[in-house]
Order: structure tokens, then C-alpha cells, then sequence
């Protein structure tokens, strides 16, 4: 049998290495900041075209390299941040594999420029593929310059599956957000198509901030330290009132190094618990200082993992410096008789015939019949708490119904229970009322076979749903204009998403136009959305877009769908009349998906004859 192992060549070697560190424009972007930073140097400069497909170039005053270094930077595993086994354990800087600038070249044209300190000349290195094209003295200032040009031009099948233009260029502002960050002390801009979208001079992390995510957070942050020996918690939460839907502006810096945890994100949460309102998540910029010893980030290839020697100590305090930050500035509850605040608990109703009764459904019993296989079955209660008889003619009054007349007048025979909700009485009496609202939450709505029981934000999140999926595919959406249009700042990856989905947008119903950097004039909402807080409902949207698409992989029309019906949806939590209530029941069933929302929540449940007359069996 014939040897069939053999060594792949360097350039194939280096394309499949390539594939863990460059997936992107927005690697290379990370990889060369980082490189820059390593070199300490003071001011960096980032230019990108065409979303760095085409362009990708770090300018930077550091240290610089010699002719040597210049050429050997391409070489795989060619590092000057370790040299054995235990600097692992002692790693400071950002890089240290050696495998970044191999990998860049294997897969893209690049030009090096560089001069170290002191230097007469520099040195020009031309690399395309792996293979060093040029090497050449040339006159250029000192540091160093990375031009990375027409990235994956060897490997057709790694460009195509790039995004668009609008895509690439948000990860490459998440890129850049987080060295800026984690660097305050730094000067950096970022050009894009000759375009200065950042300019952001050296300052402190407060001013840094707000340069970056925008001058509304300016009054939200609450400043977090606590010093304990063991490691340094240090940067600044968001207070409780401007926490958003989604994750976006949430940021761990270990060392400086920006990390992803769920454990340090679970730390946060708990600290804000009874602060926040139901999936809503703060903000905060948190920087870790601890001996990299305790720690091993050697775990992932994009190193944005990171494991902890004590993982539990770092959590508390973690918890500790949070929960300590917000009672500072008085931002966490406090006992207050007297005041009247949010946080007061809730009492339960107190009804004029004193009737209180509480059912507790047994949720390991399956629910449902044979007959109702259309519907998710309604589960039965476990125990049922007797019910004082003084007053409950009150209580039962708002369910009083003509049943006999409303049976009497329904369509003959119906195949499942879907049609046993749909098929509204036309000869009901006036009296006689089809749905009936419950804590403003539900409605309650008398079938043949027994009751259903209908979500009102939930059935209403569908009814949007389907309206707004066909306006976009139809793009037949009214507007109304407003008649003081306004001026919304945006972050800079919200500027670049909802100039994404410019198109989408007016599909829909939203009229904006481009104000300069990363501001728009808003000038037009859908005509159908009541007219109150536009600003916000925009704000909402993006965020909820953002949201979905970190967890959903869905088409731009089908996540804005989703988005803005569930904004919507939200917001409608309110007492509506007896006609407001029928209409809903009616939109509901005309819906081709009439039983779920969009993300597979329930709308409705059917309770049947029978498990009613079970919860008053006598035991």
C-alpha cells in the first residue's frame, strides 16, 4: 500500500489557517489594530473601502520594524511576544500566536511600509499570497503601514460568502469600537470611502464613551470600581432607566482585552435584578485587571474567550462592584413609606363582595382533549380554593352571556376548534358580548365547545406581523408625515444598519433623510402608528432588528417584520373597548397563522366544556 500522508505546501497551508483567523474584513481590521497597539503606538489611523473588500489599511506611529522583522512578520509562528511555554501564562499583549499577519498575506495582496525609531529609510514589502512579491528600501515616516487589498482575490469561493458592503462595514465598527475602547489613551480615526466617520482624540474612558456610542449616554452612567488585591473592577454601568432590549452596548475588557462572558454578563444582571424592566439589558464598560497568570485566553482563535483560575471569586466581585455602583448613586431602591416610586409591590384586587378565589394549574398534567388538536389544550387545576358566596353575582355579572340564543345562531357544524372560535354569532343579541378584557392583558371569548382565552400582545404581535410582511413584499405601506420632524442621533453601527435597510424602511411606512455623520431627520412614520414618540418607537425598532439577528438567522424583510410588530405590539398594552376587542378577535382568525406569533409563542388557548365542569368536581 502506497504512503498516502504527505506535507500540505506553505500557501495551502497558510489559506487553511487563514479560515480561523480571517474570516472577514472585520479580522483583519481586529488583527492590525491589535498589531498597532502591541507597537505601542499613540496614533492609529484605520482606512477602509468598499467595507475592506476592497481596502483594508492600519497607519500607525509605532515602534516600527526593521527589514528583518519585516519579512519575517509573514512567516508562520513568527512572534516577538513569547518565546516559551510559560510566557503563555504571562501574556500582556493582544497578540502572540504569530499567526495573524500569515494568514493576511495567504489570503489577500498586501503592501508593508515600516521605519523603527531613529531609521534613516524604511523598509517596503509587496506579499501576495504567501509569496513576497518586492522588498525595497523606501522614505516613510516612522511606524508603520498595512495596506490589505482585495481580500480572498485567490479564494473565490471565502469572497462570495461575504455580506454586503453595509454588513462588513458594521462588524468593522464593532472591531474598531472595541479597541477604541479599551485604548482610551489612544488617538484614533477611521475613514470609510474618504469618508471620516470617527475622529477620536486621546482622552479619558468617560469622553470616550460618549464619542463612540453617542452623546445620550452622557447622563446614564454611573461609575464602577472596586479594588480588592485579587483583581481591579473598574468603567461604568448604565443606569436602570435607560436599559435597551438588546445586548449591543455591553463590554468586558479583560486586561484590555475585549472578552465575551456569559458568566461576567450573569454577574451584571444579578446585580441589576428588580432594577430592570422584563428582557431589558443595561449597558456598561467594565475593564478586569488581574495577573494574566490567574487566567488562560489561549482558548479560542479570535481569543475572545477566556478562562478564569477562580472563576467564582471574580464573579462576586464582579456582582459586588456593580451592586455597590448603583447603590452610590442612589440609583438601587430604597424603603421609602411615604414616596410613591416604581417599585411598590403590587396588591391584589379587592372586589366589593369580598370573593377571592386563585387557581393554580398543575403544569405536569398534559392538557387537552382528543378533540382539540388544532389548539395547544388548556391544562387543568391541580387544587381549587373555595370561593366565598357572598358577592360572586358581581363577579359573574361581566361573563353573563345569552348562550342558548348565541348557540342557536352559530354555523351548524364545525370541524375543529378553530372554526368553533371563528364562527362569530351575527344574531347575537346587543347584550350579549363576544370577548371580554382581563387585567388589560387577555381576552376572554365564549366557543361552542367551551372558552378561549386570547394573549392580547401576543395576538396583536401576529396581526402586524402579517401586515407589515406583505406591505414589504408588496411595498404598498402609507405614511403620515410628521408635523415637526425629528432629529435622531444614532450610534455609528445603528447609522450603518438602518442605512442597510434605507429600502425596508420606506416600504414600510418611514420616511428619514440623511443629516450628516450619524444623524437622520425623521420626517414620516407608517400611518397606522399613533404618533407619540417617534424618536423612541425608531430607537425601539433598531434595537429589537439588532436583537433578532443575533439570535435568528432571517432575511432583512422578515427580521424588520418581526421587529416592528413586536415594538408595536408592546406599546398597545391598554383597556380597549367592546368593538376595539372584537376587531382583534376578528384580524386574529383572519391571520394564516392565527394560533402563534412569529417567534412561536402562543396566542391563544381553548378551554372545553369539560375541564370546566372538572375544576368544580368535589374531591
Amino acid at each position: 500500500m502506497p504512503d498516502i500522508i504527505h506535507l500540505l505546501p506553505d500557501f495551502l497551508a497558510n489559506q487553511i489557517a487563514a479560515g480561523e483567523v480571517v474570516q472577514r474584513p472585520a479580522s483583519v481590521v481586529k488583527e492590525l489594530l491589535e498589531n498597532a497597539i502591541d507597537a505601542q503606538a499613540t496614533s492609529i489611523q484605520l482606512i477602509v473601502k468598499e467595507a475592506g473588500k476592497q481596502l483594508v489599511q492600519v497607519v500607525d506611529n509605532g515602534l516600527g520594524m526593521t527589514e528583518t522583522d519585516a519579512r519575517m512578520c509573514f512567516e508562520r509562528h513568527a512572534t516577538s511576544k513569547i518565546r516559551t511555554t510559560d510566557d503563555l501564562f504571562r501574556i500582556r499583549t493582544m497578540g502572540f500566536r504569530g499567526e495573524a499577519m500569515a494568514s493576511i498575506g495567504a489570503v489577500a495582496q498586501v503592501e508593508l511600509k515600516t521605519k523603527p525609531h531613529g531609521a534613516e529609510t524604511g523598509t517596503k514589502l509587496l506579499v501576495e499570497g504567501s509569496e513576497v512579491v518586492a522588498q525595497e528600501p523606501v522614505v516613510t515616516p516612522e511606524g508603520t503601514s498595512i495596506s490589505v487589498k482585495n481580500l480572498f482575490y485567490n479564494v473565490p469561493a471565502r469572497r462570495n460568502f461575504l455580506k454586503s458592503n453595509a454588513v462588513e462595514m458594521r462588524h468593522i465598527l464593532e472591531e474598531f469600537q472595541r479597541v477604541a475602547l479599551a485604548y482610551p489613551d489612544v488617538t484614533f480615526s477611521l475613514h470609510h470611502n474618504d469618508t471620516e466617520v470617527f475622529n477620536l482624540p486621546a482622552t479619558k474612558l468617560s469622553q470616550r464613551i460618549v464619542s463612540i456610542l453617542g452623546s445620550t449616554y452622557k447622563n446614564q452612567m454611573a461609575y464602577c470600581e472596586e479594588d480588592t488585591g485579587f483583581l481591579v473592577v473598574k468603567g461604568y454601568v448604565g443606569k436602570p432607566e435607560h436599559a435597551k432590549k438588546s445586548r449591543g452596548e455591553q463590554f468586558f475588557f479583560v486586561n484590555n482585552r475585549f472578552v465575551k462572558s456569559g458568566y461576567l454578563n450573569h454577574a451584571v444582571m444579578t446585580a441589576f435584578e428588580g432594577l430592570l424592566a422584563k428582557e431589558n439589558h443595561p449597558f456598561y464598560v467594565l475593564f478586569i485587571e488581574i495577573d494574566p497568570e490567574k487566567i488562560d485566553i489561549n482558548v479560542h482563535p479570535t481569543k475572545t474567550e477566556i478562562k478564569f483560575e477562580d472563576e467564582k471569586t471574580v464573579y462576586a466581585i464582579v456582582h459586588a462592584a456593580v451592586k455597590r455602583a448603583l447603590g452610590a448613586y442612589n440609583i438601587a431602591p430604597s424603603l421609602d413609606f411615604e414616596q410613591d416610586v416604581n417599585y411598590a409591590p403590587l396588591q391584589p384586587i379587592s372586589l366589593r363582595g369580598g370573593f377571592n378565589s386563585e387557581f393554580e394549574p398543575d403544569r405536569k398534567t398534559a392538557g387537552g382533549s382528543s378533540g382539540s388538536t388544532s389548539f395547544p389544550g388548556f391544562t387543568p387545576p391541580a387544587t381549587t380554593r373555595r370561593a366565598t358566596s357572598r358577592g360572586w353575582e358581581q363577579l359573574y355579572e361581566p361573563l353573563r352571556e345569552t348562550g342558548q340564543e348565541e348557540q342557536a345562531s352559530m354555523a351548524p357544524a364545525e370541524t375543529s376548534l378553530l372554526s368553533d372560535a371563528f364562527a362569530a354569532p351575527d344574531a347575537a343579541p346587543a347584550s350579549a358580548k363576544k370577548a371580554i378584557q382581563i387585567h388589560q392583558k387577555y381576552l376572554l371569548v365564549q366557543v361552542k365547545s367551551g372558552m378561549m382565552v386570547i394573549d392580547q400582545q401576543a395576538a396583536q404581535e401576529r396581526i402586524l406581523y402579517e401586515k407589515y410582511i406583505a406591505s414589504l413584499q408588496k411595498k404598498t405601506a402609507a405614511s403620515q408625515a410628521l408635523l415637526f420632524p425629528q432629529t435622531v442621533e444614532l450610534s455609528a453601527t445603528d447609522a450603518v444598519l438602518i442605512k442597510e435597510l434605507a429600502a425596508e424602511f420606506k416600504d414600510m411606512g418611514f420616511q428619514f433623510e440623511d443629516f450628516g455623520g450619524n444623524t437622520i431627520i425623521l420626517n414620516g412614520i407608517p400611518a397606522d402608528v399613533q404618533a407619540t414618540d417617534e424618536k423612541g418607537l425608531l430607537e425601539e425598532l433598531i434595537e429589537q432588528y439588532k436583537n433578532n439577528a443575533a439570535t435568528l438567522k432571517l432575511e432583512k424583510r422578515e427580521n424588520l417584520a418581526r421587529a416592528m410588530a413586536k415594538r408595536l405590539a408592546a406599546r398597545s398594552q391598554a383597556r380597549m373597548s367592546d368593538f376595539e376587542m372584537n376587531a382583534l378577535v376578528d384580524k386574529l382568525f383572519a391571520c394564516q397563522v392565527p394560533n402563534y406569533t412569529p417567534g412561536g409563542q402562543k396566542t391563544l388557548v381553548i378551554m372545553e366544556l369539560g375541564q370546566l365542569h372538572d375544576l368544580f368536581l368535589k374531591a
